[in-house]
């Protein structure tokens, strides 16, 4: 059985609840990624993803001089989550079902250790046709 830790994306940039959403912004274009774990303690608790970065920085926009947008009141709090060891196949069927961009891999305590991403799924997927096209 493949698993999610197989595939996952380890390597993690992160928010913070108190970040401001500018920052958020910023590292997604700096890394061009479109998924941001927050985390408190290495602990996740809570999803921004570039959907959530836009409305709200579309909405500040239109309120010119009010406080900046905190991180912690866009975020998705305790989102859905995989453990490593959960098959790939339900991941696909989170990702499928829900609609979601992808799912964060939490282990003890909800400690943050990977993403499986649509991205991750669909590199697999390419790897298997190469795989099927060269027998």
């Amino acid at each position: 059985m493949l698993t999610v830790d197989e595939l996952m994306t380890r390597e993690l940039v992160t928010l913070k609840e108190d970040d401001d959403v500018v920052r958020g912004d910023d590292l997604l274009a700096e890394h061009d990624i479109r998924h941001l774990p927050v985390v408190k303690e290495g602990k996740l608790v809570g999803l921004v993803s570039h959907r959530d970065l836009i409305r709200a920085l579309a909405r500040h926009e239109r309120s010119p001089g009010s406080p900046p947008v905190q991180v912690r009141d866009i975020m998705t709090r305790s989102p859905e989550t995989l453990r490593p060891r959960s098959s790939v196949r339900e991941a696909i069927h989170k990702l499928l079902d829900r609609k979601f961009g992808c799912v964060p891999v939490v282990e003890d305590g909800d400690r943050l250790v990977g993403l499986i991403t649509e991205t991750d799924l669909i590199r697999l997927a390419g790897r298997l046709l190469d795989k099927d096209e060269r027998h």
